[in-house]
């Protein structure tokens, strides 16, 4: 198993890359956040010879206009990963079903030849996801032993813990492995 981490505008531009072998930056929200520190914590990972992949954080509606603005926004390399984050907004809502299958799609559309994984929490994958479509690959959290997530579904990441930060287990089993992966779109 391999290590990364996540980040967003909640960490810092240096964070710790030590051991890791990806990370995901978030890239924007909706269809009018961009990440403020989205351009050096991707120089970071980067810079640290780390497989890097971005996320946009997903809300109702609008599915084309959102995934035509994350991939404007989301810088764009050979072997860069793509991911939506599917969870409930701070309104109180989350995209249906549909809307995350179609927004996968469109991303995969308009980045053919990138990979692109649905990020979600065991709840969603459980109680509200009804066609488990996550694209080329399922990122799912759930806070328990790394690489033992509580589903039967084929996983590629593992968000095991948030505490001090977003930290994952990838299953591949060596740095090669998941480059050569990311690198297949």
């Amino acid at each position: 198993m391999l290590r990364g981490i996540d980040v967003s505008a909640y960490q810092p531009a240096d964070y710790a890359t030590d051991g890791h072998s990806f990370v995901f930056v978030k890239a924007t929200e909706g269809t009018s956040y961009v990440n403020p520190r989205l351009a050096d914590q991707t120089k970071r990972g980067r810079d640290a010879g780390l497989v890097v992949g971005f996320y946009h954080f997903l809300w109702p509606g609008d599915l084309a206009a959102q995934a035509e603005y994350f991939v404007s926004k989301a810088p764009e390399r050979s072997g860069d990963l793509l991911a939506v984050d599917w969870e409930t907004t701070g309104e109180g809502t989350h995209a249906s079903t549909a809307e995350k299958d179609r927004f996968l799609r469109e991303v995969k559309e308009l980045r053919p030849h990138h990979r692109v994984l649905l990020y979600c929490n065991r709840s969603f994958w459980l109680d509200v996801d009804t066609t488990s479509y996550a694209g080329d690959g399922l990122w799912i959290a759930d806070y328990v032993t790394a690489g033992k997530p509580r589903i039967k579904a084929k996983w590629r990441l593992h968000q095991y813990t948030d505490d001090p930060v977003d930290t994952n287990v990838a299953d591949f089993p060596s740095g090669d492995a998941l480059r050569t992966w990311a690198g297949g779109g």
